[in-house]
């Protein structure tokens, strides 16, 4: 075991090079850069006044000589051959100082912590309702594999699956955020104006009504997958051997389930539990965040990539590549913590 999860961290350093050496390729290919962009804002505005950069101070609307090009790339950091730059860049990677945006005037590090609370309220609401949700039910659809409650559940969740979150969202706003109907739920952001004057449980109540329809929108697209899962995968445990001994010799089906199809079956799922769990923490969904008014890791992504934003987009994807990676090798592992018959040196007898 010790020697599998060496190697696994030793690999964890070509992957995490290679993925961070492409997108740098591919960025330095894309036209339109920080440099292009604020020249562009210089010469095309048509209002006096100066942009402060770095320290350095240009009139708007004056023309950029060669100086001013070369001083601007030397502030962004393009005075320096790309290779040089990947190396600088991997330098303060490995000391985890990710750099400073270009364009909000902040570290990565502290933009990310600054968007954090909105992805992880996103994220893990919907993780652990999509969890609590799936896995009854898909029990449920199992045991009563057939029956019209089988038939109207699986009707109901692709139904969820098949509207897009975006528009579940639209929808739910309409109905209940005062658009056409009823005004039960605000419109937008996480928590009211004047929050953190609320007493603790209003502030608990106020964070709760905010994120309800997000939540709700996110979720209904995620329940049919899982739920779908779980009944297969309880499916497949009753349907064998040892549950037909099981009732041959007189076991309560209550008691086959619980003790014996229960743990078989969960195994799959509880697997995937470890990276769904951190990926929940960084989920950023760009459409549902602006929609509903919220300021987190999606918009914030986009916007990077938009703006050419080269800090934010390499520093996140690196803190985002890094703990999915990591992730993967716990779920990996698992397998063999869940069940004991499984050797990463191959299956005991």
């Amino acid at each position: 075991m010790f020697s599998y999860i060496i190697k696994r961290l030793l690999l964890l350093i070509p992957t995490l090079l290679g993925i961070l050496a492409i997108t740098f390729a591919v960025i330095q290919l894309v036209p339109g850069g920080p440099v292009e962009q604020m020249a562009a804002q210089l010469t095309q505005s048509q209002f006096g006044g100066e942009v402060s950069v770095s320290g350095s101070a240009w009139q708007k609307g004056a023309r950029l000589s060669a100086e001013d090009l070369a001083q601007l790339n030397r502030i962004y950091g393009f005075d320096k051959p790309p290779l040089q730059r990947f190396g600088d860049m991997l330098w303060r990677f490995l000391r985890f100082d990710l750099g400073e945006s270009f364009f909000h005037h902040q570290t990565v590090l502290e933009l990310i912590r600054a968007k954090l609370p909105v992805s992880m309220s996103l994220g893990l609401w919907t993780f652990f309702l999509t969890y609590l949700i799936c896995i009854p039910l898909g029990i449920a659809k199992a045991v009563n594999d057939g029956s019209r409650f089988d038939a109207a559940s699986s009707l109901l969740i692709l139904v969820g699956y098949a509207i897009p979150p975006f528009v579940l969202g639209l929808v739910l706003l309409v109905l209940f955020g005062g658009g056409s109907f009823w005004a039960w739920f605000p419109l937008g952001g996480l928590v009211s104006d004047g929050w953190s004057e609320l007493s603790l449980w209003h502030k608990i109540t106020d964070y709760l009504w905010h994120i309800a329809l997000p939540i709700t929108a996110m979720t209904a697209g995620n329940l049919a997958v899982m739920t779908v899962l779980t009944k297969n995968v309880f499916l497949e445990e009753i349907r064998r051997q040892y549950v037909y001994t099981a009732r041959a010799k007189g076991l309560p089906e209550r008691q086959i389930l619980l003790r014996h199809v229960f743990r078989n079956a969960l195994i799959p799922l509880v697997t995937g539990f470890p990276a769904a769990f951190i990926g929940a923490f960084f989920t950023g969904s760009l459409l549902i965040e602006t929609l509903f008014s919220l300021d987190g890791l999606g918009l914030l992504s986009y916007e990077a990539v938009i703006k050419r934003d080269y800090p934010v987009v390499m520093g996140t994807l690196y803190v985002f590549t890094l703990l999915g990676l990591l992730a993967k090798l716990l779920s990996d592992l698992s397998y063999a913590w869940i069940d004991p018959r499984i050797h990463f040196g191959g299956t005991s007898s």
